[in-house]
């Protein structure tokens, strides 16, 4: 029987990223989503094309041997196949984990296979299958009885996945075009018995820890604050955003406080660190990605909170006495970036900040506690933000 990996989430990441590599590794790919046009339209079309875009051109991989299932409606299904399965990734946003655990659950309860399930959560966050495997313990998800020999059924990992989706083409069908570049760090400790995966684009390391934070800190940290100042100066894309002088100095310095962080907490050294955020701007600035401002903006609220690209260096850097002033200026851009239109959480933001004193709001959003160093700094930037939007 050959390689299976079951992967949760439909859209271009998953697409475009996960499933090619998973693809190009040799293994069968299921998809698993709840969007009933997507399922269709995967189960109709028997290939897509990845089209990576780089400094050298482009290259396009064909995408075949994969299946689809909505589990939504066929959840069974979707159980006996991650039961049977190598590997389930899941690429669907970290608020989503939650509702995904349930059939990942009752599929590693249903487990027989001699080799654990290998688990790894393909997130834009730290942690995140560990967060991920939190729900999947949960007593409605697995009889209590079981959890003490569901290691013997399912490995957990945690990963670093890095690569820039651009905003697609209207037509593109699945079809997805992607960044060249990629990164896919996992931690390989879990695997110490068994063995981890065959897939040759991910790379296992023992401590996964500085590559999540070096990523998070300084690829969406940077991407992020460009897309936040570029809005707010009228710039379409971050390419646009970044050969404005201003913005790119901005959005340096920001990165030059994150690399304080680095360095000092990880060991990384500091040519390292410099060499890794130059490449990262002329990685974000590409101009052939045609990466909207206002899409790489998007979940203003998620990106405020307290684990993420701001809050998250800021939050150390304040504990430590150290700068933060460039991070203060990003965090009060992405506060501004409220009402933009198809963006749920752009318009629940400025419900917020016009409903709630600026104090509630930082505890609220971005989950400080006013003993927090950073808590003070962040209070008078949102009570700035909620005047100069006219919300108080």
């Amino acid at each position: 029987m050959g390689l299976k990996a079951v992967h949760f989430g439909g859209g271009n990441i998953g697409r475009g990223f996960v499933a090619e590599k998973l693809h190009l590794a040799g293994f069968e790919v299921v998809f698993v989503d709840v969007v009933d046009s997507l399922i269709e339209q995967l189960q109709k079309t028997k290939e897509y094309t990845v089209t990576e875009i780089g400094g050298e051109g482009e290259k396009v991989n064909k995408i075949t041997n994969y299946r689809a299932i909505n589990s939504k409606h066929n959840e069974q299904e979707a159980v006996d196949e991650i039961a049977t399965a190598d590997l389930v990734t899941c690429a669907v946003g970290p608020n989503i984990l939650k509702f995904i655990a349930p059939v990942i659950g009752k599929a590693i309860d249903k487990r027989t296979e001699s080799k654990p399930l290998a688990v790894i959560a393909c997130e834009n966050a730290i942690g995140a299958t560990d967060t991920l495997a939190g729900f999947i313990k949960e007593s409605k998800n697995t009889p209590q009885d079981r959890l003490s020999s569901i290691h013997d059924r399912a490995a957990f990992a945690n990963s670093a996945i890095d690569r820039i989706v651009p905003g697609q083409d209207p037509n593109a069908g699945l079809n997805v075009k992607i960044e060249s570049f990629y990164e896919w760090v996992v931690d390989k400790t879990p695997f110490a018995k068994h063995g981890h995966p065959e897939v040759s684009a991910i790379k296992w390391v023992d401590d996964l820890n500085p590559y999540i934070e070096r990523k998070l800190f300084t690829v969406n940290t940077g991407h992020a604050a460009a897309a936040y100042y570029g809005h707010a100066r009228g710039k379409h894309t971050i390419h646009d955003a970044l050969q404005d002088s201003d913005i790119n100095k901005i959005v340096h310095n920001c990165l030059a406080e994150t690399s304080h962080l680095i360095v000092n907490k990880h060991g990384i050294t500091v040519e390292e660190q410099k060499a890794y955020v130059e490449k990262i701007v002329s990685r974000i600035s590409n101009p052939y990605l045609e990466d909207v401002v206002e899409r790489v903006g998007r979940a203003p609220l998620r990106k405020l909170s307290r684990k993420e690209r701001f809050i998250g260096p800021a939050a150390h850097l304040a504990e430590s006495g150290d700068k933060v002033d460039a991070l203060l200026g990003a965090i009060e851009q992405a506060f501004a970036f409220v009402n933009v239109e198809g963006d749920d959480e752009s318009a629940e933001l400025g419900k917020i900040l016009k409903s709630t004193e600026a104090k509630e709001v930082v505890s609220k959003v971005c989950g400080l506690e006013s003993s927090h160093p950073l808590y003070s700094k962040i209070v008078p930037i949102v009570e700035k933000v909620q005047s100069n939007k006219g919300l108080k």
